[in-house]
């Protein structure tokens, strides 16, 4: 009889072990925290935005200085922008992969929502988290073209030639269809951050369930504050007050 050596077929060869990150990334519990620590971190670069843009309402001299500010951070200014980009990509695509697995899990979805036990935190906040995401994400791209890459302006700071923003973002929200529209995109982030700030928390390990009420509401007010304070300006401006 004649023995026939077969070559080892590809499946029974064992697969390289996965890196400790790429294990984590693939858990669901790394997953939690990846969406929380970038959301949290997300959240904070919002409000130090919406802070900068209210010094607008001081001067234009105040806004294009503060501007002017940044952009001379050099190499450390692109850096933080490419670190932000990173973040955003890597929060926007384990908030898709965490939706998508649910979906597959429960396909058929519920008509209605109840509590498993205790106070529920089911809101419409926390059922449309992937659609106010996704739309923010698309405005996000037509934000950076009007205004990162939009017109050049200049006049005169300190003796010097800098960029007139504020002529730019003045320009922008004398026209009521993009103040409405960036209107609704602020009720978006307000909802967006209702739920996602609390579950950040919670994802990270800060909440306790005492805590839990507390941070749902303060994420509410919190949310509700930064919306405010980002639509300040477009009315101050469409209105007349800022010129």
């Amino acid at each position: 009889m004649t023995n026939i050596l077969k070559a080892p077929s590809a499946e029974s060869e064992p697969s390289p072990p996965a890196s400790p990150l790429l294990r984590f990334y693939r858990s669901s519990l790394g997953k939690k925290l990846i969406t929380g620590a970038t959301g949290l971190a997300l959240a904070a670069f919002v409000l130090a935005h919406m802070v900068g843009n209210l010094l607008l309402l001081v001067s234009r001299d105040a806004y294009n200085a503060y501007a002017r500010l940044v952009e001379n951070l050099g190499v450390p200014f692109y850096a933080f922008e490419l670190a932000l980009l990173a973040v955003v990509l890597l929060h926007a695509a384990v908030g898709i992969e965490i939706f998508w697995r649910k979906r597959q899990a429960r396909p058929a979805g519920y008509s209605t929502y109840q509590s498993a036990g205790g106070p529920s935190y089911q809101t419409i906040s926390s059922r449309t988290m992937i659609v106010t995401g996704s739309v923010m994400a698309a405005f996000l791209v037509f934000h950076l073209r009007a205004f990162k890459f939009g017109p050049y302006y200049t006049t005169q700071l300190g003796g010097e030639p800098v960029r007139d923003l504020a002529r730019l973002v003045i320009e922008d929200f004398h026209q009521l269809p993009y103040v409405v529209g960036y209107s609704v995109i602020l009720l978006l982030l307000a909802s967006h951050l209702r739920h996602g700030l609390w579950s950040a928390l919670q994802s990270i390990g800060l909440l306790h369930r005492g805590l839990r009420p507390m941070a749902y509401g303060a994420s509410a007010v919190l949310g509700s504050g930064i919306a405010i304070g980002f639509l300040l300006l477009p009315w101050a401006i469409y209105l007349g007050l800022v010129s």
